[in-house]
């Protein structure tokens, strides 16, 4: 059984809070079953990644790159575009001096 989505934001929220960084909601979703997407802002090189979740073939939850990581704008471009798409998705921004995801699930490789 997964947890309702807004359970596994706050939990990835406090997580980096823990870890000194600072991470929001920039966008809420459908509380019990909205997808996610996690932007990553790393403060030293001023460069955005975006991880978006997906399911591996045994149903685990797994976080993939679905584009280069670049220039916030571009970034926030492809989310704006994603939420045309599916607007019951959640963006969560985080922003880290060392452009940590603070995911606990698997992370495909290159993330």
């Amino acid at each position: 059984m997964l947890l309702p989505t807004d359970v596994w934001v706050a939990a990835l929220i406090r997580r980096a809070e823990l870890g000194g960084a600072f991470a929001t909601v920039a966008r809420r979703g459908d509380a019990r079953a909205g997808g996610v997407l996690v932007k990553v802002f790393d403060t030293a090189t001023r460069q955005a990644t975006l991880y978006t979740e997906a399911f591996g073939p045994d149903g685990a939850r797994l976080w993939i790159r679905p584009v280069e990581a670049g220039p916030e704008g571009e970034i926030d471009a492809f989310a704006q575009r994603q939420l045309g798409y599916d607007p019951d998705l959640w963006v969560v921004e985080i922003e880290d001096r060392e452009g940590r995801h603070f995911l606990s699930e698997a992370v495909a490789p290159g993330g």
